[in-house]
């Protein structure tokens, strides 16, 4: 697995990648195809290459993309951490340790306070998350929940 920070020439790709992430998406949340057969677009992809506090990355494995990483460093009030915005594996990827990596390097890539939040819904995102973190940290994580959402609360 290769985990590379995508080029504003690569911003097509993600957007198209986008869909995937929606159709998978949409079994948890209320969302529906559009007109043209395609859901709505990321609200806030531009701003991954015009904002210095956001990180897009793609993920390809054996040449071909296996999906997409975007990380937020956040700063509210006296409290900055990272976040995952959005974290995506194609279908034929999962269950191979790929999201696994992807997510271990992120972690390495961007040291600090990190906070990765999912929607209570998404059970599959819940346990890989809290697998994932936990095997991270050695243990040393805390979650909260808040409006729907779990988030796990970790230094890396």
């Amino acid at each position: 697995m290769k985990l590379t920070e995508a080029a504003l020439a690569e911003k097509e790709v993600i957007k198209n990648l986008m869909q995937y992430y929606f159709y998978d998406f949409s079994e948890f949340i209320d969302t529906a195809v559009m007109t043209k057969g395609k859901f709505g677009e990321y609200p806030y992809l531009d701003n991954y290459w015009e904002e210095p506090a956001r990180y897009p990355f793609l993920l390809t494995s054996e040449g071909e993309y296996a999906g997409f990483v975007l990380v937020r460093y956040i700063e509210e009030g006296d409290t900055y951490y990272y976040s995952i915005a959005e974290f995506f594996i194609m279908k034929k990827f999962r269950r191979k340790g790929l999201g696994r990596e992807a997510a271990f390097k992120i972690f390495d890539r961007f040291k600090g306070c990190w906070e990765v939040s999912q929607i209570k819904r998404n059970g599959p995102a819940n346990i890989f998350w809290r697998k994932t973190i936990n095997e991270y940290t050695g243990g040393d994580w805390v979650e909260r929940e808040t409006d729907g959402h779990f988030a796990q609360l970790f230094s890396s």
